[in-house]
């Protein structure tokens, strides 16, 4: 009885083995890297729509709380104005500066 309880072991032992070694040379053949190939590119897609999503909410968010002020008249603060090097007035002006006729500037 004892031989057969050990035999018992010793072949589900055998199949998990072989099951498991089965599966890992299965990873290795042309299929299965393409298939995990395809698996891992569908979860970065999976990230990047959500990431953009984010992206897009936080936009509508931002655009939003923008309408609002200027709709009350309120002068909204730019909190990343300290992070540009550039005066808002001078960038104002350049862009909107055009040359003098007759200069010879085209």
């Amino acid at each position: 009885m004892k031989r057969l309880l050990w035999l018992g072991i010793g072949l589900a032992v055998g199949v998990v083995v072989v099951r498991k070694m089965n599966r890992a040379a299965q990873q290795f053949t042309p299929t299965g890297i393409a298939s995990s190939l395809s698996e891992s590119a569908g979860g970065l897609v999976e990230s990047m729509r959500s990431f953009v999503d984010d992206v897009r909410a936080g936009m509508a968010e931002r655009e939003q709380e923008i309408h609002a002020a200027f709709a009350e008249g309120v002068l909204y603060e730019d909190e990343f104005a300290d992070l540009r090097d550039d005066d808002v007035e001078e960038r104002r002006v350049g862009s909107h500066r055009r040359d003098e006729p007759g200069d010879g500037k085209r």
